[in-house]
């Protein structure tokens, strides 16, 4: 039979034809390869149901398989680590469920990044205001403060969250809302101030109490150098040196508690201890204001009280009622027998050795002399500090203390006096000036008490 070259070369177009398809039909029936999690990749709650689905699949179908191979298998077939299944089957069989990581990062809020200082500077900013016979509104406190460059800057909202905290609240005055401090906080600084003042006059000895901290990493971030020293080398080859590294970070911290009084720090009074709690804010640790300085001896019912923890409180101080009350009712009742049980343990304490005991308003510390000393104290650790070890600076905290002797001590407690009668001046400057604008409000618009008499 004979083929033309034509028929010849179509068969064999044909043959290669049939061979790429064969070719691509044996590839396509082959399985893709598993794409595998990267390393530290998100693994959400619906891989882990899958991981979990597998796993009890070849529980079910290959009973006689060791645990290990199973994982392997699991990992090998849906491309997700070894641990990462082991840890989603282990919470499954702990909780019964598998959830999804938390991915939402917390982030510090703007009172965690604002310290003691600066709170207590910014309250100075608003006195400073009314001391200038300028009422103080938040729009100006948001320019003083960002012009402040000892003060982070704040938004005008991050300002309002600060001032809430500090007791601040607005007072309408005209068109704009005048800053004012709360009524309670500016009670209790006003009998503070007139309780030790009057503690003074009888000759009392008054004791200021406080805790501070200092970290193992302290040191001056200011230093003078030498400009002609160019290199390590050549501070070696003049015989000079480039001096200690500062520490990357604060490391370890000591918690510091003393007392003293215009006489010098108490002896024997110092109480010094490391703390092992990783935070990077020594406020977590402690504060001015901490809870266990307040430690009531009987604590009073409040609003969030069961009524039935209420009604067994009042009972056991003899006050029973014939008939049924609600709960708002019954802290009426609280509240009508409280100063007498509103009481801590400290004072209570202090008192069987004629003593009382005077609390700061909050984030006053200008009122508490120890502050200076702490001040002190603190320098001379940062200026010594060279090896950056906790024993080091341990030792070089109660070389600080000791050079605060009792001359430095009485300059510190008249220079708190002064202190003392400008913030209980503040508060009547306020008053008055408020009182001025209101004046002058109604002047103006012509409204006056008599206007309103028959509303």
């Amino acid at each position: 039979m004979n083929i033309s070259k034509e028929e010849c070369q179509s068969k064999n177009d044909s043959a290669k034809f049939a061979e790429k398809s064969i070719n691509v039909d044996s590839v396509a029936e082959m399985p893709s390869p598993v794409k595998r999690n990267r390393k530290g990749q998100f693994v959400g709650s619906g891989q882990k149901r899958d991981i979990v689905n597998l796993y009890k699949t070849k529980k079910h179908q290959q009973p006689d398989m060791k645990y290990k191979e199973i994982i392997a298998t699991i990992s090998r077939e849906i491309g997700i680590g070894k641990r990462t299944v082991i840890t989603a089957i282990s919470e499954y069989k702990n909780t019964g469920q598998v959830k999804s990581p938390c991915k939402t990062k917390i982030r510090a809020i703007i009172n965690d990044k604002i310290d003691d200082f600066d709170k207590n500077a910014i309250r100075q900013k608003i006195h400073g205001f009314w001391f200038r016979g300028e009422i103080p509104t938040l729009k100006k406190m948001v320019t003083a403060i960002n012009e402040d460059p000892y003060i982070p800057s704040l938004s005008r909202s991050s300002l309002q969250r600060i001032l809430k905290e500090l007791n601040f609240e607005y007072t309408k005055r005209n068109r704009n809302s005048a800053l004012t401090e709360r009524g309670d906080l500016v009670v209790w600084r006003q009998k503070y101030i007139e309780d030790i003042g009057q503690y003074r006059s009888e000759g009392r000895t008054i004791y200021f109490l406080d805790e501070t901290w200092v970290n193992a990493g302290e040191c001056n971030n200011k230093v003078w150098i030498d400009i002609s020293v160019k290199s390590h080398r050549d501070a070696f080859l003049k015989g000079l040196t480039t001096g200690p590294k500062n520490p990357s970070g604060k490391g370890k911290r000591l918690i510091v508690v003393h007392i003293g009084s215009a006489d010098g720090f108490v002896e024997g009074g110092l109480l010094c201890f490391e703390f092992k709690k990783n935070t990077a804010d020594y406020h977590d640790e402690m504060n001015d204001n901490a809870s266990y300085h307040s430690v009531k001896k009987d604590p009073v019912p409040t609003a969030a009280w069961k009524k039935d923890d209420i009604i067994n409180w009042l009972k056991s101080k003899d006050i029973v009622s014939d008939k049924p009350m609600v709960k708002i009712r019954l802290l009426d009742k609280v509240n009508e027998i409280k100063p007498l049980y509103n009481k801590y343990i400290i004072d209570e304490e202090a008192l069987k050795t004629n003593r009382h005991v005077l609390r700061l308003p909050p984030y006053h510390c200008e009122l508490n002399p120890i502050e200076l000393a702490w001040s002190v104290v603190k320098n001379h650790v940062k200026q010594n500090n060279t090896t950056f070890k906790l024993n080091d600076v341990k030792k070089l905290l109660i070389e600080g203390v000791q050079k605060v002797t009792s001359d430095k001590w009485a300059n510190f407690v008249s220079h708190t006096i002064k202190e003392e009668d400008k913030m209980y001046e503040i508060d009547f400057i306020t008053e008055n000036m408020l009182e001025n604008e209101e004046s002058h409000i109604m002047t103006i618009t012509g409204d006056t008490s008599s206007d309103f008499s028959d509303e």
